[in-house]
This record gives C-alpha cells, structure tokens and sequence, in this order.
C-alpha cells in the first residue's frame, strides 16, 4: 500500500507543497525499528506521522480510529525461581520452586484487581510455565514469564515495579529466590493519536470513503511500535478494514491462517497519499529541505 501512495505521489510530485517521506519499517514485531529508526535520524525534520493497520473486524471501505491513547504501552518479563529440587515423594527435603511460581502467579493477578484503578486499564498475563521434566521429581527452579499493558506512563511504571516485588518476596515466603528481567528491548509506551491529526484524517477519510464509513475505535490493549514515533512526532494510527463477508471469515492477525485481503490495497494507498498531500497543503512545512546532496540516504 505505501508503494502504491508512492507510485501516485511521485506522478504528482511537482504539485507537493512540502517533503514526504515513505517509511518501510524493520522490525515492528518485538524488535523495535521505530526507536532504532528515530535514533539513526531517518524522521529528522519530520512534522507529522501518518501509519494504517489492517484489520478483520472491519468491512472493506471502512476506517477507525480515535483521538488521544489507542494502543497500551508494554513490555515482556521472565522470572526464574530457584529452590531445591528432589523426589517428590520426600517434599520435606526440598524447597519446592513450582508451589511458589503457582503463588506467584495467583499474587500477579491481585496487582490489577485489588491495587488498580477498575478505570484506569492495566493487563498482566503470564504465558509461560516451565519447570521440570519428570512426575515425580521437584526441579531446582521454574521459568515463568508474561507481559504487562497499561495506558498511562505512570501506570506502566508503578506496574513494572510491583510486579518485580511480587515476584521476589512472594518466593520468599516459599523459602526460594527469585531473579526477574525484564526485556526492554519489547518494551513499546503508549500509542497516542494527535487530536488535530485525528480530526485530519476524519475530514480526509470521509470525503474519500463516506462519513458513515469512518467510525470510533475502541482502544484496546495491543501495543505497537508506532507509538515511538508518535511520542516524539504528531502522530495517527488508523485501522483499515479489510473483511468481506462473500468471501468468508478472516483470520486475525496473529493466527497461522491469516490471509490478506488484497482487495484493500487501493484504498490503503489512496489515504495514505491524500492524508499526507492534504496535510501539506493546509500546513506549511516548519523546516526547510536540506541542501542538495544532504539528505538521509539508507543505501
């Protein structure tokens, strides 16, 4: 879709009030292109950030998004819990790592339940479990690990922070010890839309595609690494809609039978390219292009 808003642009390239620049991401999946992206100087001089996401839940022609938090900050996180392994017919001379890790996880629960604001959406999920090999034999440590979302910088802090005590003391009690890391390199913060660029794309879309076809989005508790971008540039992330019931259910993103419905791609590119030519036109570039010869050259 971006090389097609690149094809038109470029046919029009003599009629551009400003500088776009198309942006083919590495990494988006767990390996943080953005902040690697921003950090090489490839969105130097750049005033605003425009990006789409397919979607399932959506018809064909139809677009959602909304102002301010979309997608929650987050981050992943292991723990190994070490005891003191042996047969498990003798617990007595053990120190038994699985029934503290079994607490822990139960403690984790109770951070989001009893310690947050029910207003205020926090997630913390454990979806790895591993200890021993064998029915009757107690290992010498457990690997758990999960992810915790918030929607507030604040929120993802004093979460974080928590979580590491939980873990560390709750093994305690169950006489092990407990070491937890936390993967910073998966860490995303909070996607958030620009409300002007919100109602930008709103006025763009809508005379596109219908009023009635641009609807509210419903943030939810997904992260993406867009929102390194939108925290130091104005940014909007938007869905596109790509299901059509003649054709049968789609998967979700995320499934081993995901396809693409390809009929979406001139729509994506369209919007692409006239939410970035509008944006121009109605919003005089603040910096000046680089001589000639300057400008950021990836190859």
């Amino acid at each position: 879709m971006l090389l097609g808003a690149a094809k038109m642009l470029q046919e029009h390239r003599n009629d551009l009030q400003g500088t776009i620049v198309l942006i083919f991401q590495p990494a988006e999946e767990g390996g943080g292109g953005a902040k690697k992206m921003l950090d090489a100087g490839a969105l130097d001089n750049v005033d605003a950030i425009f990006a789409l996401h397919v979607s399932t839940k959506f018809p064909i022609g139809v677009v959602a998004s909304r102002p301010g938090p979309i997608l929650a900050a987050t981050s992943f996180f292991e723990a190994v819990i070490n005891g003191k392994g042996g047969h498990a017919a003798l617990p007595q001379h053990t120190v038994d790592p699985i029934l503290a890790a079994s607490n822990v996880i139960v403690s984790l629960q109770h951070l989001v339940s009893r310690e947050a604001d029910p207003l205020d959406s926090q997630v913390v999920s454990i979806g790895k479990f591993q200890g021993g090999g064998a029915f009757n034999v107690i290992p010498d440590s457990v690997t758990i690990g999960g992810t915790f979302r918030t929607f507030s910088k604040e929120s993802f802090v004093q979460l974080k922070q928590r979580i590491e005590e939980v873990i560390t003391k709750q093994a305690s009690v169950q006489r092990c010890n407990a070491k937890v890391i936390f993967h910073e390199n998966s860490s995303y913060p909070v996607c958030f839309n620009n409300k002007e660029l919100h109602e930008h794309f709103r006025k763009v879309a809508g005379e596109m595609l219908g009023v009635q076809n641009v609807v509210e989005a419903v943030a939810n508790m997904g992260g993406e690494d867009f929102a390194f971008f939108s925290e130091v540039i104005p940014g909007l992330f938007f869905f596109l809609g790509m299901k059509n019931e003649t054709q049968g259910p789609l998967q979700s993103g995320h499934s081993p039978y995901y396809t693409v419905n390809e009929d979406v791609f001139p729509y994506g590119a369209a919007l692409q390219a006239s939410l970035a030519t509008t944006y121009l036109s109605e919003n005089p570039p603040k910096h000046t292009s680089p001589p000639e010869g300057s400008f950021h050259d990836e190859l």
